[in-house]
């Protein structure tokens, strides 16, 4: 035989010479969840292994990120006081605008991207204004601007609206640039679908819905050709960066918004992925080291230039130890 594709996977340093894709700590965005208050750093007991942290312990977190090689958080606000239009989104002293400007103070080389949503600061759980049952998308748009501006201006070098609302990017853009902020880059959750997989975020961030769901706004999950479109409209809307959620049952979806994208393309591996991970780990089912290792590789392979995931730290080490 003159070809044998066996040669090519010979040895550890011929695999990785020949290796198609390539991970750096780099592309990986850590997400973590501010909680109101202080001195608080607390389980998710959905989540084993990550916490919830107060403005004021925030940094403790940080430093520990550093360590790993990982520069960019996600943060996700929980308040005290929520109420029907989630007004401590938008408040210049709201939770994740503290963190942001406790984190900026004592790490200022760390990217810090904060969510832009309002289901966590609503008393009905809904990323929006409510009309009636439904989200009232146009009015949702200024407060959506609002809070990225807030955030903007608290600290965050990306903001990263998750609402799935028609026309935001566009209105967050219009607001940032009429303020003066037009550096700040904005990372849309383009492509995010009404999934079953965001079960233990919305434990963690306390956002589920009080009543319905979210398929009105968010993507239905039998659909791909929409997923494009939703993307290219961000981008001609002035997205920097886009999103697929969740990652890995949606490669397909990544692959398509990669090859059609401008941009660069992330993909979330959401809070479902990661339980789903850690239970069967724990349970002996799975080599937990491998999965992760493999996670990262079938999402990098699959399109995805950023990698926003809860196993960040751990990839990273890897990374760094050679293991991945």
């Amino acid at each position: 035989m003159i070809i044998r594709p066996r040669r090519l996977r010979k040895n550890k340093v011929i695999r990785d010479m020949a290796a198609e894709t390539r991970l750096s700590p780099s592309m990986l965005v850590y997400p973590i969840f501010i909680r109101e208050g202080k001195g608080i750093v607390e389980d998710i007991p959905a989540m084993p292994g990550q916490k919830r942290y107060s403005p004021d312990t925030f940094p403790r977190a940080l430093e520990e990120l550093e360590k790993t090689g990982v520069r960019s958080v996600l943060l996700f606000g929980i308040p005290e006081h929520k109420d029907e239009c989630g007004s401590e989104a938008y408040n210049e002293n709201g939770v994740v605008q503290q963190a942001l400007r406790e984190g900026k103070k004592y790490f200022p080389d760390i990217c810090f991207i904060a969510d832009v949503c309002m289901c966590e600061y609503t008393s009905h759980g809904h990323c929006g204004v409510l009309k009636g049952e439904s989200v009232d998308n146009d009015p949702t748009l200024e407060l959506l601007a609002r809070t990225a501006l807030s955030q903007a201006q608290a600290g965050a070098d990306i903001v990263a609206p998750s609402d799935m609302m028609d026309g935001r990017v566009a209105a967050i853009r219009a607001k940032l640039d009429c303020a003066g902020m037009e550096d700040t880059l904005i990372f849309s959750y383009a492509v995010k679908y009404a999934s079953a997989f965001y079960g233990p975020f919305r434990e963690a961030a306390g956002s589920a819905p009080s009543f319905g769901d979210r398929k009105s706004y968010q993507m239905d999950p039998r659909n791909v050709r929409e997923g494009v479109r939703e993307a290219m409209l961000d981008i001609d809307e002035g997205a920097d960066m886009i999103m697929v959620k969740p990652g890995l049952p949606y490669l397909d979806v990544l692959r398509a918004v990669s090859e059609i994208s401008c941009v660069p393309v992330g993909a979330y591996c959401v809070s479902g992925e990661y339980s789903m991970i850690k239970a069967a780990a724990a349970n002996g089912w799975l080599d937990e080291k491998r999965i992760i290792a493999e996670t990262a590789v079938c999402l990098a392979r699959g399109g995805a230039d950023i990698i926003v995931t809860y196993f960040a730290p751990e990839m990273a080490r890897m990374m760094k130890e050679g293991e991945l």
